[in-house]
């Protein structure tokens, strides 16, 4: 192993003995360190190696680097993550600020045009681009294929991209609901599936994108919304199902967010060009609509190593709780 030297400004505070456990890096013994340097956030992080206690902290770690020396904008350095449907919304913020904390990215969309320039914009070390539609089973497995051999190596996948096609259940044909679940369900089985050999090699991790609509929906959304409930459920199937081959799961239910094209979608609703501007304040209590980068901020944990051993969550990203909550209209006209 490397020895690695903290300096005397950071300080560092540990268990006074080693714990056995299981990890997957296949670490004998594990210390709990706590680390805070001029300017840096805190980072805390689970290591393996022997503590010298004295005048400077000396840390047999192959990670360490990853985790302190590259500072507080580096917490995905070495992680190669494929994100479906990122060459648009919150896809695309989370591209950028993947690679912005380190990580190389493999972009995926239907667009080649858009995909190929948000490429060159991030930067041929840092990204690439598969095109495919999610919708074909056999594009599937050829997205997984291209995507491992873009860098050699898959550590997160994150299931993303999704249709959100208006209809009440009188609109909903056979065809309709096929399509829906086949992108939004059906497409992140196949590609969990096709990628788990590699997850398993790495020790990786998935993040599902899901919905708050996932729990019911609105009447104009019902497949939308059954498709993200049955996301939601393969979350934690799969969760439960892989911890021993340490592989984790993880879902963001997000809340309403200010896209691109949730913006165009209401517009194509009737809603007025200023419609951001007059939500009502029970639908967003904080006087605005989340941001993609709010959302992508929040993934970066989900994806990163900090977030070990973490398996099996939902988490809500809303402005308010979603569970037991009646929405308050006093005062309003």
């Amino acid at each position: 192993m490397t020895q690695w030297t903290i300096l005397p400004m950071a300080t560092v505070s540990t268990t006074l003995h080693p714990t056995k456990f299981h990890d997957p890096f296949d670490f004998s013994f594990c210390w709990v360190l706590s680390v805070k340097t001029a300017g840096y956030n805190q980072l805390s992080c689970a290591i393996v190696g022997k503590l010298k206690f004295g005048t400077e902290w000396l840390v047999d770690l192959p990670h360490l680097e990853e985790l302190v020396s590259c500072g507080p904008s580096m917490r995905l350095k070495n992680q190669h993550i494929l994100i479906t449907g990122s060459t648009t919304g919150i896809g695309e913020f989370m591209a950028r600020r993947f690679v912005e904390e380190g990580a190389k990215v493999i972009l995926h969309g239907r667009n080649t045009e858009r995909g190929e320039a948000l490429r060159v914009e991030l930067g041929e070390d840092s990204a690439a681009f598969c095109q495919g539609d999610l919708g074909d089973p056999q594009g599937l497995e050829r997205l997984a294929r291209e995507a491992l051999e873009a860098f050699g190596q898959i550590d997160v996948l994150v299931n993303n991209a999704a249709l959100t096609n208006r209809g009440k259940i009188e609109e909903t044909d056979a065809a309709f609901f096929d399509r829906i679940i086949s992108v939004n369900t059906r497409a992140p089985l196949l590609l969990t599936r096709a990628l788990m050999p590699e997850l398993k090699r790495t020790k990786g991790c998935v993040l599902n994108i899901g919905s708050v609509l996932a729990h019911c929906g609105q009447a104009n959304l019902l497949a939308y919304a059954v498709s993200k409930g049955g996301l939601m459920t393969m979350t934690r199937n799969l969760a439960d199902a892989h911890g021993q081959d340490g592989v984790r799961f993880n879902q963001l239910n997000v809340g309403w967010t200010l896209t691109d094209n949730e913006y165009k979608v209401k517009m194509g609703d009737g809603l007025p060009a200023d419609w951001p501007e007059n939500v009502p304040a029970y639908a967003n209590p904080f006087g605005r609509l989340i941001k993609p980068e709010e959302i992508a901020t929040a993934a970066v944990y989900w994806v990163s190593r900090e977030s070990f051993p973490i398996s099996g969550t939902i988490a809500e990203l809303e402005q308010y709780p979603l569970i037991g909550r009646y929405t308050n209209h006093e005062g309003e006209e």
